[in-house]
């Protein structure tokens, strides 16, 4: 693990920490998120095979890289957001910065930095995560969508709800540290940011209530589906904007809502 990580990965943890490791040269099996942008059989490869995994057919590869892009999400943001909010400290994200390692059914593995890169305390949330979002996963996104036909706003919102897990764990770690809860709340709950580009991450909250037992149970939805229920034997996950129990009676649980306002 780098050891930047180290204080804040331990124990059950430590498997997101080392998920992103650092040496001057990545390993043999790795391939360039570059590579993948420029040659995009690379991907659709990686797609098949996870599509062969999952059990689904390849005539519709959406479901598929959805599911492909949480888990690539799952593995590369807890370190570099880890970097960027707690510590203040960007780690290289453009495409020809680095590397990645899939096993053989197209999941990610870990990724590779060559480089440290470099401490920036007091600089903004745009430039801490701009390489992060811009140059990294708003192109990988572009590229999937070409390959697929998903759509780029399902892809951020996967991003969206691991950025949201996260930064909250990150808060929970942190007893509540003020810049984490600035960066928390500029990435995810401010619609103005950033200026000059429509905000990916941003949807407004989606609440529903559901009767319970002594009174109502409030769930906070996902922004958009991720199309987990068009996977072979899946279904609508509990946070599921789509899902059926969220969908019926729609009119009398937002009214429920708005009498608890």
């Amino acid at each position: 693990m780098i050891a930047l990580l180290e204080p804040l990965f331990q124990g059950e943890h430590a498997r997101h920490g080392e998920a992103l490791q650092c040496a001057p040269q990545p390993p043999s099996d790795a391939i360039g998120v570059a590579e993948l942008l420029q040659h995009p059989a690379r991907l659709l490869d990686l797609l098949h095979r996870q599509a062969r995994h999952l059990g689904a057919g390849t005539s519709d590869l959406r479901p598929v890289a959805s599911a492909w892009s949480l888990e690539y999400l799952g593995m590369w943001l807890p370190p570099m957001v880890a970097g960027a909010s707690v510590l203040q400290h960007a780690f290289p994200a453009a495409p020809d910065e680095v590397w990645v390692r899939f096993d053989e059914h197209g999941d990610p593995l870990g990724f590779h930095i060559r480089e440290l890169g470099r401490p920036m305390h007091g600089t903004s949330v745009a430039q801490r995560y701009g390489p992060m979002f811009w140059q990294h996963l708003e192109p990988l996104f572009e590229t999937l969508r070409r390959l697929t036909r998903l759509a780029p706003k399902i892809l951020w919102s996967n991003a969206a709800r691991h950025l949201e897990t996260i930064l909250d764990e990150a808060l929970s770690l942190t007893g509540g540290a003020a810049p984490v809860a600035h960066d928390r709340d500029r990435l995810l709950r401010d619609a103005t940011w950033p200026q000059k580009r429509i905000h990916p991450l941003y949807a407004p909250l989606r609440r529903v209530a559901h009767p319970k037992a002594g009174g109502r149970e409030t769930v906070e939805l996902h922004r958009h589906c991720c199309l987990n229920h068009l996977l072979p034997e899946e279904t609508h996950c509990g946070r599921c904007p789509l899902a059926p129990a969220h969908r019926k009676d729609r009119k009398e649980r937002t009214e429920a809502l708005a009498q608890d306002a």
